[in-house]
């Protein structure tokens, strides 16, 4: 596996472990993910900060979210973009949403932390 393999593999890693409940909802773990500098365009538009997503995430309920069409470019030595779809799973009554999402991540002093993050809703495929 070559090196642009390898960061492929451990940003999807990394994307997939942000969406686990476990994480969420602990603000150590997502602190840990989230660059000092970060912030997120959410779906509704509204702009947050490293501070506001990792309390926000830390009380939601947090359903089944799979990821797909997972795809990385490479901006930088030490920074890349990634994209992929992703699908919150309803439970019950409740539909399932699909999004889709772009994040950039940096290496910073030796360790891939999130810098910004957008979703955008979008109509079941």
């Amino acid at each position: 596996m070559n090196t642009e393999e390898s960061l492929h593999e451990m940003l999807l890693q990394l994307e997939e472990r942000l969406l686990q409940p476990e994480t969420r909802h602990s603000p150590v773990d997502v602190a840990m993910l989230l660059a000092d500098d970060f912030f997120e365009i959410g779906g509704s538009g509204r702009i947050h900060d490293r501070q506001s997503i990792i309390e926000e995430l830390s009380t939601e309920t947090t359903p089944l979210i799979t990821i797909s069409d997972f795809r990385m470019k490479i901006l930088a030595p030490d920074s890349a973009l990634v994209t992929y779809r992703a699908v919150f799973h309803g439970h019950d009554e409740v539909p399932a949403k699909h999004s889709l999402r772009s994040s950039i991540w940096k290496n910073v002093g030796g360790a891939w932390k999130m810098i910004f993050h957008q979703g955008t809703p979008i109509a079941m495929p």
